[in-house]
């Protein structure tokens, strides 16, 4: 199978600290595949990189075969890329739905000058409806965000990043701040997405990891330390002593 999302050696540096060294790994279709690490490993700089918002020192990024490595972060979007992040861009002023309708209208290509309309046009309203509703967000259509709870904004980003129908979901600790009941409903959602959209997840919760990830990869200091499948990564003792803290004292 080819794979949807290709990274080849990808560089960055600040200075003297080495954020990415030669990173390379591959997502496939319908596939979730998790990038943990410890904090500062490196793994929202990666984020960054693949989605545009950061300029890579070298190396390669392939999305569905093209070179994107030198394109802007809305052509990235439109080629099939979706982000969301650690801590939530949302507009806390408008409700969920005005928030997934300027989504939708964003990716018809329309700019966001009448922001209070958006989500009282039939052909905004309805797919943005669908989206909250696939979120399990159907009853805070009118609700303003920032009314919301931390596991419902984290839902409707989710929402908002699948406005465009992206092919590969690009998630930035989808987990952060949220309660046990908050995560668990998280795992499903996404859980309800995997085989329809790629996801790459990086993520500190290791039971949401081990519980959605087909591959995981472990990223220690900027380098890709091990790939595989979530048991082997489990058991590999490089991994246990570089990330999980464990190893000989």
């Amino acid at each position: 199978m080819t794979p949807l999302l290709c990274v080849r050696a990808l560089r960055k540096r600040f200075g003297g600290l080495v954020a990415t060294d030669d990173v390379s790994l591959d997502l496939y279709p319908g596939e979730i595949h998790a990038l943990i690490g410890p904090n500062g490993a490196g793994k929202t700089t990666l984020i960054a990189q693949l989605m545009g918002q950061l300029a890579p020192d070298g190396g390669e990024i392939l999305l569905a075969g093209q070179r994107i490595e030198r394109l802007s972060a809305p052509e990235r979007v439109r080629l099939g890329l979706g982000r969301t992040f650690q801590i939530t861009q949302l507009l806390p002023d408008f409700t969920a739905l005005e928030n997934v309708a300027l989504a939708v209208q964003a990716h018809e290509g329309h700019s966001f000058r009448f922001l209070r309309t958006a989500s009282r046009e039939a052909r905004l309203n309805a797919p943005a409806r669908a989206l909250l509703e696939q979120a399990g967000l159907a009853d805070k259509a009118k609700t303003r965000v920032s009314a919301l709870s931390q596991g419902e904004r984290k839902e409707l980003e989710l929402a908002i990043a699948r406005a465009g129908a992206p092919k590969v979901l690009l998630l930035d600790e989808p987990m952060a701040g949220l309660g046990p009941g908050e995560s668990a409903e998280m795992v499903e959602q996404l859980r309800r997405l995997k085989g329809e959209v790629a996801m790459l997840l990086v993520e500190h919760d290791m039971d949401a990891v081990f519980a959605l990830a087909d591959r995981i990869s472990v990223l220690v200091y900027g380098r890709v330390v091990a790939t595989g499948a979530p048991e082997a990564i489990r058991d590999d003792p490089a991994v246990r002593a570089a990330y999980l803290g464990e190893g000989d004292a």
